[in-house]
């Protein structure tokens, strides 16, 4: 399993030089686990798929965009899909409220309505909006456990403090993060 470092430079060599290799790497490390995020936000699978595959394209043409000095490459992959997702929804929504004559398709029931797309948002805004307020350490070591999977003793290592450190940052922010999103704090 490649540390955050190296998966930034994976993506740095692909904005670099369209290293074919590096992008390999990188799709096979994030391909499973964006089709895993969609799928626990509430998409299909055979979406999923899909948005996977766009996401991973757009990290190939847009490599060149993404800046290590403003988010790990594991944050930048997954705004991309999580955008995808949205603008996916934006413009079934869209097509939906627009199709006023009898042959025009409708979405099936399973669909998120556009309410439900506003709701899940506004939800993402404010996690956002909460995790900022976690003081750097325990929100460093949500992001690494939650958003890019990583086990605890991986972290551990790649951060060089001990497992029950790690842990127990684990707890407490998530402890910080249910007050803060309960309007506690």
């Amino acid at each position: 399993m490649p540390t955050s470092e190296e998966l930034n430079r994976l993506a740095e060599a692909v904005a670099r030089s369209a290293d074919r290799q590096a992008f390999a790497a990188l799709f096979k490390h994030f391909a499973p686990r964006v089709k895993t995020y969609l799928v626990r936000l509430g998409t299909s699978d055979g979406l999923a798929e899909e948005l996977t595959q766009e996401a991973m394209v757009l990290v190939w043409r847009k490599a060149a965009s993404f800046d290590a000095a403003r988010a790990s490459v594991s944050t930048w992959i997954f705004t991309i899909a999580r955008n995808l997702r949205v603008d996916h929804f934006r413009r079934l929504g869209n097509r939906i409220v627009d199709a006023q004559e009898p042959d025009a398709e409708e979405a099936p029931d399973s669909l998120p309505q556009p309410d439900e797309l506003l709701l899940i948002h506004q939800r993402e805004a404010g996690l956002r909006q909460a995790l900022d307020k976690l003081p750097a350490e325990q929100a460093r070591v949500l992001r690494l456990s939650f958003y890019e999977e990583q086990p605890h003793a991986q972290i551990a290592r790649e951060l060089g403090i001990p497992l029950g450190t790690v842990k127990s940052r684990v707890r407490l922010a998530v402890m910080h993060l249910r007050r803060l999103l309960d309007g506690l704090e």
